[in-house]
């Protein structure tokens, strides 16, 4: 079963662009894999709460990255 999870900060993505995102996976496993993985193929976008994410042992916030109040 192909399987994709994304995740992103909290509020910075609505649900047509979820929507999107599991559409556009979905197509790219049938791209490569071939029509008969479409049932099968799982793709999980997760919101995590500001500061609940990091990289390199840093926490990472909306606004460390100057993304606050997009």
């Amino acid at each position: 079963m192909p399987f994709a999870n994304f995740k992103f900060p909290e509020g910075i993505i609505d649900a047509s662009c979820k929507e999107e995102i599991i559409h556009r996976t979905t197509a790219m496993f049938v791209e490569y894999f071939g029509e008969g993985v479409r049932p099968y193929t799982m793709v999980l976008v997760e919101e995590v709460a500001d500061g609940g994410w990091g990289r390199a042992d840093e926490t990472l916030t909306l606004e460390k990255m100057g993304m606050k109040g997009k």
